[in-house]
């Protein structure tokens, strides 16, 4: 194990040459160490201590930073979204425009609370023009969370709503920290292991990070892709975008979001953007095919086809609807496909159909399949699926080229966004990703613009395949904000790099044991799948 610690602005690191290893593309040319993270000002202390887990396989814990004196908690008067909503990261309702925030002050000063109106601007990107997203209300600084939680309860007896927050995770270019990163580093030239993403026992239901590792027998993860956490949305831990496992398309893309591609282990991993096309053929006659794995009518993350409600582009955390669906189904959904109105048709594994049900949802035989249709499908698919025929169900993946993606069993994708480098340089695209909600700067600002904790991964310039999860939500680690994320991914090194499933899901597991701090109250939360390194296999 190698520490160094560094400060008043010198290069910091691990000493690279006594490892054996290829310098990042963001090293010192003179040193062959990797340059300091880009959080804060230059003159910031950081330490770096890199141990091996297995041979071509690194972890390093990077702390930058101490606690900033200047940082308080403060209340920002608000809907929040995270009180009532099943999903914990749901950003608060808080910026308006200058106007109504200033009535709002004011309304909140003729009640005794020291509220003040704050303007908040965010930085441009590739698809993005940045500039003020609104203006927010605040009530008071506190010394400490409780005293600043006693303000928002006196704020709510008085009928108003609020959020403490710490003003470390505003994102202040000037922030002194602290910042907490572990960077796991897969070299394909060394390592002999496997690189895998799994699901686990099922897609329906969702399973911690450390158990799928354990589970496996795991030397490290880290959790991977969206998925789906309100049921409302569909099945909790269904992908909310494309996840391929050992070759097998099992969930379809956002279209035209990036996926995490992972090929023969880590030796050839890239990040593409995705879409496709499914089709249901028997006797001559094909209908489109809507969704795999998931509950019909039900898009999380929309990016879907054309009549979906609001929209058939991305919206990241939004479920768009649509009544008339053909959605496929496999045994790895779970025990049983969806219940509800419509029609299913069921397969055997020669791909006959053994029964049409309806109500739809049940078992499916070993090996099989199903199609379930709803709405204005339900009479196509009764008309083409009849007893002892076979029915064909194809699935196309294309990348953003159009080019077809035929995956072998050694690939593996999970969905991802939005893009933060591309060829060695910032792209940052949260508005082609759906993380720009019309007429909701609140949205961005939660989710784009504030520091949160962050689940990175990409592939620097020596073709080594970098997992990466920064800390967030505490006093102790402020976390990052999405295009923070991107200047610290280039800082590693890295060609080309993607944001994860971040927040609560943010996830690190070396060894057997969670590394990080997952930052939600009940600890460690389950995800939809993970990205596992495990052993070379005798």
């Amino acid at each position: 194990m190698k520490k160094r610690v560094c400060g008043a602005g010198a290069v910091l690191g691990v000493l690279l040459a006594m490892t054996g290893l290829p310098a990042p593309a963001s090293a010192d040319t003179r040193t062959g160490r990797p340059a300091a993270l880009p959080l804060g000002p230059s003159g910031l202390t950081e330490t770096r201590t890199t141990r091996t887990l297995q041979p071509g396989l690194t972890l390093t814990r990077i702390v930058r930073g101490v606690q900033d004196p200047a940082h308080h908690w403060t209340v920002e008067a608000s809907i929040p979204g995270g009180d009532t909503s099943p999903d914990p990261d749901a950003p608060p309702t808080t910026l308006k425009d200058r106007a109504s925030a200033e009535e709002l002050a004011t309304e909140l000063r003729s009640g005794g609370f020291r509220a003040r109106v704050e303007q908040v601007t965010t930085p441009g990107t590739a698809d993005y023009a940045g500039g003020t997203l609104g203006w927010r209300v605040r009530i008071g600084s506190f010394g400490d969370q409780s005293a600043a939680t006693a303000e928002r309860t006196r704020l709510r007896a008085a009928g108003f709503t609020g959020a403490v927050t710490f003003t470390g995770w505003d994102g202040g270019t000037t922030d002194r920290g602290p910042w907490r990163i572990d960077v796991l580093t897969l070299d394909p030239r060394v390592f002999r292991g496997t690189l895998d993403a799994s699901h686990g026992p099922d897609l329906e239901n969702r399973e911690a990070t450390s158990a799928l590792a354990n589970a496996a027998g795991a030397t490290a993860a880290v959790n991977a892709g969206f998925f789906v956490l309100d049921p409302r949305s569909g099945a909790p831990g269904d992908p909310a975008g494309v996840g391929v496992y050992d070759g097998r398309l099992l969930s379809e893309p956002v279209s035209g979001r990036p996926g995490l591609v992972v090929h023969d282990n880590g030796r050839r991993t890239q990040i593409t953007r995705l879409t496709w096309q499914g089709q249901v053929t028997a006797r001559g006659t094909t209908l489109p095919l809507h969704g795999i794995n998931r509950v019909p009518g039900l898009i999380r993350n929309c990016g879907g086809s054309a009549g979906d409600t609001p929209t058939a582009l991305p919206l990241h955390d939004v479920t768009c609807t649509n009544p008339d669906q053909l959605v496929a189904f496999t045994t790895d959904y779970g025990a049983g496909t969806p219940q509800g109105e419509g029609t299913e048709a069921v397969l055997d594994a020669h791909d006959r159909v053994v029964e049409l049900r309806s109500p739809r949802g049940g078992s499916l035989p070993a090996g099989g399949s199903s199609v379930q249709a709803t709405g204005r499908y339900v009479t196509d698919l009764t008309a083409l699926a009849r007893p002892g025929d076979r029915l064909r169900i194809t699935t196309t993946l294309r990348d953003a080229e159009g080019r077809r993606i035929t995956p072998s069993r050694g690939t593996d994708i999970v969905n991802a966004g939005p893009e933060l480098v591309r060829d060695g340089r910032l792209h940052v695209t949260p508005a082609t990703d759906g993380m720009v909600h019309p007429g909701d700067p609140s949205w961005y600002y939660g989710w784009v613009h504030k520091r949160n904790p962050r689940t990175l991964a990409g592939v620097d310039a020596s073709d080594r395949t970098v997992l990466v999860t920064a800390d967030g939500r505490s006093t102790d680690s402020l976390g990052l904000g999405i295009t923070e994320s991107a200047k610290v991914a280039r800082a590693l090194g890295l060609r080309d790099a993607v944001n994860l499933d971040g927040g609560g899901s943010t996830t690190m597991v070396a060894n057997g044991t969670v590394i990080n701090a997952p930052s939600d109250a009940a600890g460690e939360r389950p995800v939809g799948d993970a990205l596992l390194i495990l052993p070379r296999r005798n």
